[in-house]
């Protein structure tokens, strides 16, 4: 079989992704369609309090990284992978009137998504932008807190992502994402998988490369920690740094 390029890999989770924004139950994240405790809307819990219920409900996500960014009033947020906008749309609130949430997203489909479910929520200070998480349309020093929710791990290039966000925040920022890391023994077949890829599997980086991607873009104060398992190979974590 011939290698996937990168765009091979963009094209394939854009695809997947497009098709979930369009139906009630679509599929993103996590094992075949239906409740799974490990991905989408059944982990936010209270968090959700302060967001639409119809996006929480179509969240395709592996964590709640709003529960760990420490979001303060006046903040600038980004969130990268924004889909239908759960995260988004808390952290607009949490930030207050004073601050800004940013939703990018390369899927036009989700992006209309996420801009009705603002616009039904009365929520101001967010807005989504279309484009790559490997090449973010913000400027140099921009936002306070980078998060994503179980999206990094679908980029074909990872680290590439890691300094784009680096880059994007100011001093001080924070970098506070939910995603998916492999075990360092994850089997060649599964890596290999472009479905387990589309799925959050395949693609993640293990803890030792995540550690060396957000140290390398000069991110410090590296923190990973496991929360749950979502596959026999791999499981959801809370991956925070910070920028000097």
């Amino acid at each position: 079989m011939a290698e996937l390029t990168d765009h091979d890999v963009r094209e394939q989770v854009r695809a997947r992704y497009a098709a979930a924004a369009t139906t009630a139950d679509g599929c993103g994240c996590g094992d075949g369609c239906g409740p799974n405790a490990s991905f989408g809307a059944a982990l936010y819990g209270d968090e959700a309090a302060t967001a639409p219920q119809a996006a929480v409900s179509a969240s395709l996500g592996c964590g709640v990284p709003t529960a760990v960014a420490e979001l303060h009033e006046g903040d600038t947020v980004l969130d990268l992978g924004s889909g239908a906008g759960a995260d988004v749309l808390i952290s607009a609130g949490r930030v207050g009137r004073t601050g800004r949430a940013i939703g990018l997203d390369m899927t036009d489909e989700m992006l209309a998504v996420a801009r009705a479910n603002a616009a039904a929520s009365g929520v101001e200070n967010a807005e989504f932008v279309k484009g790559y998480i490997e090449d973010i349309p913000l400027a140099d020093e921009s936002v306070d807190v980078v998060i994503s929710n179980c999206v990094i791990n679908l980029a074909a290039d990872k680290t590439r992502v890691v300094r784009e966000a680096a880059r994007v925040l100011r001093r001080g920022g924070r970098f506070a994402v939910s995603d998916v890391i492999a075990d360092p023994d994850m089997d060649a077949a599964t890596r290999a998988d472009m479905q387990q890829w589309t799925g959050c599997i395949a693609g993640a980086l293990t803890r030792a490369e995540y550690d060396q991607a957000l140290a390398a873009a000069g991110l410090v104060d590296v923190e990973i920690r496991e929360t749950h398992r979502v596959h026999a190979h791999a499981a959801s974590a809370i991956v925070r740094a910070r920028k000097p």
